[in-house]
Formats: C-alpha cells, structure tokens, sequence
C-alpha cells in the first residue's frame, strides 16, 4: 500500500480526468481506471491507499466493484454518482463504502472528503495503543483487525473506527450527531444517517442475535454505547 496512491475507477473521462488533476495538484499520485474490470486489475497492481469509485460502470458495476475490495482491503471507498436517492445513499454505505458524494460535485469539496478520510484512516491504522478484548471478542487497533472467536471479522474502515470509538469509551453513550463528528469529523461532509447504516452493518457481523446485541446497545432517545459484558 502506498501512503499517497489512489485510483480512480470512472467512466466519465472528462470527470476521472479533472478528478485525477485536482488530486495531483494536491501532490497524490493517481491512477485512473474507466470500468469494473480494470479498476479491480489496478486495485490489485497498485495498492491504493483511498479508492474513488462511481456506482455505474461498464463490465462490472461500482457496488460489486466495493464489495470486492472489502473482501481483502479496509482501505477507505469513496462512491460517487448521478443518483441523489437516499436509497443509492444506503446501498453504498452498506456495502462498506466510507463516504457517498451526488454528482454533479465540486472536485475541490471531493478532495476534502478524501483527505478528511486519509486523515482518519491513518490516525487509527498508525495507532500505539493494545488490543481490546471483550469476552470473545478481539480489537486489535494496531493491527486493524477484529477477531470473533478466533475468527476474523472483516469490517471497513469506518466500521472499525466505529467500533474501537465506541469500545474504548465503554458504558458511555454517543448521539448520532456525535459518533458523525467524532469518526467522520467536524470537516467533513456526509449523512448522520450513515451512522445508523454502520451500527446496523456492524451488529450483523459481531453480534450472535443483532435484534439483541451484547456489544453495541442502543439507549432509545439518545445513542448507542458498547457494553461489551458477558450474557
């Protein structure tokens, strides 16, 4: 993985080309790929650090493009497209994409998102602090990696800094307004609805019975806390 790569899987040529200049501009390095099966070769040859990827693309399309990453890589997954749906807006986030911009888009506000998102990602991935362990349930912030009984839980980045956030404050409830500010940032764009999209997704994969989570508890009217205590 290299620190200031990122590719760009688009289509549009006029879009991916601006894209790509406004990023070189700010001193990344950028690959630029225009269809499902060439942004997945380029994913594979260049170890990005951050993917941009539209939902619509020829060959294979952006979701199943995201869900592919995810299956080997916690890097963070900006999805863009020409639907503004709050629908569209659930599917990216719960596929494990980390951020979801409309066109059409200001590439000035696109290179704030990703460098709001390279910033948070390397704030967690460059850690110092030891794992967390809750029953059978491992945390390993330096490693960026969960473990459930022995076994590895693959979960995006945003999961992840959702839920050693929330491990590391346990007994303490957050609002949604405040899990938004804390991992997405007070700079940052986005959805407070997103928070609800990770807490789901994040149960499905921790939790023996989501409908009644042990980890990550809603406290009705006013958040979410991580109890973490044994059944």
């Amino acid at each position: 993985m290299y620190e200031d790569r990122i590719l760009i899987v688009e289509d549009e040529k006029e879009i991916g080309d601006l894209v790509r200049d406004y990023l070189q501009a700010s001193g990344y390095e950028v690959m630029l790929a225009h269809d499902g099966e060439e942004g997945l070769r380029l994913f594979q040859k260049s170890q990005p650090i951050l993917v941009v990827l539209d939902v619509m693309l020829p060959k294979i399309n952006g979701i199943d493009v995201c869900r592919s990453i995810r299956e080997e890589s916690t890097i963070p997954i900006i999805m863009i497209s020409a639907k503004k749906s709050e629908t569209d807006k659930i599917i990216g986030l719960g596929i494990g994409a980390d951020d979801y911009i409309a066109k059409p888009f200001s590439p000035g506000e696109l290179v704030a998102r990703i460098k709001a998102q390279l910033r948070r990602y390397k704030d967690f991935a460059t850690s110092k602090e030891s794992s967390l362990k809750f029953g059978d349930l491992v945390i390993d912030e330096k490693g960026f990696m969960v473990m459930l009984a022995d076994k590895k839980v693959e979960l995006s980045a945003k999961e992840f800094q959702i839920l050693i956030f929330l491990a590391k404050h346990k007994g303490q409830v957050f609002s949604k307004e405040q899990l938004f500010d804390k991992i997405w940032g007070f700079d940052s764009y986005g959805d407070m609805s997103a928070v609800t999209v990770y807490i789901r997704k994040i149960r499905e994969k921790i939790e023996q019975e989501p409908s009644d989570p042990q980890y990550i508890k809603t406290v009705w009217g006013v958040g979410y806390k991580f109890d973490g205590s044994s059944k």
